[in-house]
């Protein structure tokens, strides 16, 4: 009988000793006007709207559901964006700790599409949206594709692990990014970000070990957890 090749042991995300992970805590932006009004809000080159009353009240509940881990949260960093920002300085206010900037993980870029409704978008750029919902390279004039978006935030993401390796960093983002950031850390194709729900202030947390072979293997350990659905 000929012996057949050993197959290689699937990734399982985790292995015996090693380094300690790098933790992101993911924490999605309270809710603008925008969002409220289900209008597309991208990154820095948006109207960048500011948190409305409910989303600062959201981005204080996640603060204090998140502040009686604060001695095991080791740095605070948000996107540039306003929103992202906002709510990292009320998460600040519980955590203790200052806001570091990376770019990486803003949100996608809508550009003409800016401030619409779907249906908005939908009247005025019919053959462009078509385009966009079926094609992961098509953009938005004057915005950026999934594809683009994905490398760009995977890109952000490798930053923040190789800046605070072994150390547990909560990263204020938005939609879009926190999805491809899921999405990549489950091994899923990027399509896998219109299966997703992510409620505004969530938190979802992705740790990266060493692989037993050395590679860098990532584990779930929260999807869209909430500390009060009281806000919507």
């Amino acid at each position: 009988m000929t012996s057949q090749p050993a197959r290689p042991a699937p990734s399982r995300g985790w292995g015996p000793g090693g380094e300690p992970p790098t933790t992101l805590v993911l924490v999605r932006h309270g809710v603008t006007d925008h969002t409220l009004g289900k209008l597309f809000s991208g990154g820095l080159a948006s109207s960048n709207p500011p948190l409305n009353d409910t989303g600062r009240a959201q981005a204080r509940a996640t603060g204090e559901w998140l502040a009686p881990l604060k001695d095991d949260l080791d740095a605070l960093v948000a996107s540039p964006v306003r929103r992202t920002h906002e709510t990292a300085e009320i998460l600040a206010e519980h955590l203790g700790h200052d806001v570091d900037i990376e770019p990486g993980i803003a949100e996608m870029e809508f550009g003409s599409w800016d401030g619409l409704s779907f249906a908005d978008v939908r009247e005025r750029f019919p053959d462009d949206l078509t385009a966009w919902l079926g094609d992961l390279d098509s953009a938005p004039h004057g915005g950026e594709s999934m594809r683009q978006v994905q490398q760009r935030v995977l890109e952000g993401r490798d930053r923040l692990l190789a800046a605070y390796a072994g150390r547990t960093v909560v990263a204020v983002s938005h939609v879009t990014p926190i999805k491809v950031i899921v999405a990549d850390a489950l091994g899923a194709s990027l399509e896998a970000v219109y299966k997703m729900e992510l409620g505004p202030a969530s938190v979802t947390v992705v740790s990266y070990f060493t692989g037993p072979d050395g590679t860098p293997a990532a584990n779930l350990r929260l999807f869209n957890g909430r500390p009060t659905h009281v806000f919507g």
